[in-house]
């Protein structure tokens, strides 16, 4: 046999071998999110029937080897789900609020998170932490180097310092063409002005759609997995009134337990191309 003839039957041996092994990925199922493991605690899972993280993420789009900032994850009640999901192709970034002196919230936050998420490789990955707060602290990751972005819960907070629009312009920054920012936040009534919006922390619809696109990004859609049609959005005491928090403590509490959660918007935007 030529040395040609040789050459070209390596060449197909491999282009064969490289379309089989090409197949095979393709055909295998993407890993799946373990809601339920063993690293959650059971008041973490209890709140899974007000969070649904399974069909949120799904929502999302997240995949097995994206580059994933979560804004503000405090304790992790979402690291828990998201880092066992990337660790093995992926990367899981914390874009945690930084520690104050004398901030008994943010030292304690910190050292917590720290001490649950970062040097056990083998359970979530290596874990980076970056520092967000605006405006002393205002990027979550380098420039366009980020898949997908998630905030839950996060929009009323920087609505209350007068910081949204700073918070929507990192996102944007540090998000890929093409790239994902996911939002979960406590929805208000159609109409709802400024500033109750600030005072009770629901957020209508329109305003974090608008605010969105005024910074660039493309609507693509919403989802009601997270809604609530027992929430009134009418207590005492705002977003605060209802569990987890429980603002007003034992008053009217089996009521407030029975509402659960509040209502909450699930939007998707995309930075384009």
């Amino acid at each position: 046999m030529g040395l040609n003839k040789i050459k070209t039957k390596i060449a197909m041996s491999i282009t064969a071998t490289s379309y089989l092994f090409l197949s095979y990925l393709q055909s295998k199922p993407l890993p799946v999110f373990k809601v339920n493991n063993d690293y959650r605690t059971i008041e973490e899972q209890a709140r899974d029937k007000y969070r649904h993280p399974q069909e949120t993420l799904t929502f999302f789009k997240i995949k097995p080897a994206d580059t994933v900032v979560e804004i503000w994850p405090r304790n992790g009640w979402y690291t828990q789900i998201i880092a066992p999901y990337l660790k093995h192709s992926g990367q899981y970034i914390a874009a945690q609020i930084p520690p104050v002196v004398n901030n008994q919230f943010t030292m304690s936050t910190q050292a917590k998170f720290q001490h649950n998420f970062t040097g056990k490789v083998r359970r979530y990955g290596q874990v980076v932490i970056n520092r967000f707060n605006l405006p002393e602290y205002a990027s979550i990751a380098p420039t366009e180097t980020v898949d997908l972005v998630l905030t839950f819960r996060n929009t009323h907070n920087w609505m209350s310092n007068q910081q949204h629009k700073n918070a929507f312009k990192a996102i944007y920054k540090a998000l890929k063409p093409g790239g994902t920012f996911g939002i979960v936040e406590h929805r208000a009534k159609a109409g709802t002005p400024f500033s109750e919006m600030i005072d009770s922390g629901y957020i209508t619809e329109d305003f974090i759609i608008h605010l969105a696109q005024s910074i660039g990004f493309d609507f693509v859609g919403s989802s009601e997995v997270n809604a609530n049609p027992l929430d009134t959005k009418d207590h005492p005491y705002g977003v605060w009134t209802l569990p987890p928090t429980l603002g007003l403590g034992e008053t009217n509490k089996d009521h407030y337990l029975a509402i659960g959660e509040s209502d909450r918007m699930t939007l998707m935007f995309i930075k384009p191309k």
